[in-house]
C-alpha cells in the first residue's frame, strides 16, 4: 500500500536541474515536471505542491504551499501522483476513464480534453455505473484483466458540466486551484466499487468525425498506442518497461483494442452511448 504523509508546508525552492519529462495541457500550461532525486522522484505541480515518491513507489510525501487546500492536496494525489507510484510498483495503469457493461467493462483512452470524463459521466448518468476517471488501473487475474474501481468522482471541464444536466444533482467537490470541477458520485452519477472483467478499450480519435465508427486496432498499433497512454513514472527504468510491455502484450492476446471516431457534440452522446454498446456486445 502507498502512503502519503504531508509534510510542514514550504516554498518551493528551485531544484537547480531541468526536469527529465513534463505534463502540459492542450492550451500550453505546464502542469506538472518530474525530477529525479538521490532517494525517487519528485513530481512538481508549479503554484500547488511537491509531492516526493520514493524509488519503490511505496511512499509518497507531500510539502504543498501555505494556501493549498488539504482537499486539493488529496485531488492531486489520488488523481496524478498515486497512478505514477503505482507504475513505479509495477503496475499497469492508463490515462483512461473506465464504465460497467451487463458484458464486462469498457474503456476510454486518450490525451487530456479528449472526452474521456464526458464520455463516462454521460454513461453513469444513463445507468451504467463508472469505475475510474483517467487513473485506470488493470490487474492480470488467472489469465483475465480486470478493471479497478478507483476513487469514487469524475472531473469535468466546464462545457461539459453545462452539457450534461444530471449533474445539477451530484454532489460538487470544489477545487479552487483545479482547472477541472470534481463531481462525486452518487444517485445522479453511480459507481461502480467491485472490479470487471475489461473487455473493450476505445482510443478515442478524431474531433471532426460526423458519424460513430470503429476501427480494430492490429496488436502494434494497440501496443503503440497504450504505452504512448501510460502512466509511466521512469521510462528509464528498463526492468519495469520490460515487464510493463510483457504485461501489455498478455493482455493484447484478446483482440479488444479499437479507435472510437465519434462527433463531439453533446447533442450526439446519446447516439455514442447506443452505438458503444452495441458494438461491445451489451
Amino acid at each position: 500500500m502507498t502512503v502519503l504523509k504531508i509534510d510542514v508546508p514550504a516554498r518551493q525552492d528551485p531544484l537547480g536541474t531541468e526536469p527529465y519529462r513534463e505534463w502540459i495541457f492542450p492550451d500550453g500550461t505546464r502542469w506538472a515536471r518530474f525530477h529525479r532525486t538521490d532517494s525517487g522522484y519528485l513530481l512538481r505541480f508549479p503554484d500547488l505542491a511537491d509531492y516526493t515518491i520514493s524509488a519503490d513507489g511505496l511512499e509518497v510525501s507531500c510539502r504543498p504551499l501555505p494556501h493549498v487546500a488539504a482537499k486539493t492536496i488529496r485531488h492531486l494525489y489520488l488523481n496524478q501522483v498515486l497512478p505514477l507510484a503505482f507504475s513505479r510498483r509495477g503496475k499497469l495503469v492508463f490515462h483512461a476513464s473506465a464504465i460497467e457493461t451487463g458484458s464486462g467493462a469498457i474503456a476510454f483512452v486518450g490525451e487530456s480534453g479528449r472526452g474521456k470524463s464526458t464520455l463516462a459521466a454521460s454513461f453513469s448518468a444513463h445507468g451504467h455505473r463508472f469505475l475510474a476517471d483517467d487513473g485506470l488501473v488493470v490487474e492480470e487475474r488467472e489469465g483475465r484483466f480486470d478493471a479497478q474501481p478507483s476513487h469514487p468522482s469524475l472531473r469535468l471541464w466546464e462545457d461539459s458540466q453545462a452539457a450534461l444536466m444530471q449533474l445539477r444533482e451530484a454532489p460538487l467537490l470544489p477545487l479552487p486551484d483545479i482547472p477541472k470541477a470534481s463531481f462525486l458520485a452518487g444517485r445522479a452519477l453511480p459507481f461502480c466499487g467491485e472490479a470487471r472483467e475489461l473487455r473493450r478499450v476505445y482510443f478515442l480519435g478524431t474531433d471532426t468525425a460526423e458519424g460513430v465508427t470503429f476501427t480494430e486496432l492490429t496488436a502494434g498499433d494497440a501496443l503503440i498506442e497504450l504505452v504512448r497512454h501510460s502512466f509511466l513514472l521512469d521510462t528509464g527504468a528498463s526492468e519495469l518497461i520490460a515487464a510493463h510491455f510483457d504485461g501489455l502484450a498478455r493482455m493484447l492476446h484478446r483482440p479488444m483494442c479499437f479507435r472510437l471516431d465519434y462527433p463531439r457534440r453533446f447533442d450526439a452522446l446519446a447516439e455514442v452511448r447506443a452505438d458503444v454498446l452495441r458494438h461491445c456486445g451489451h
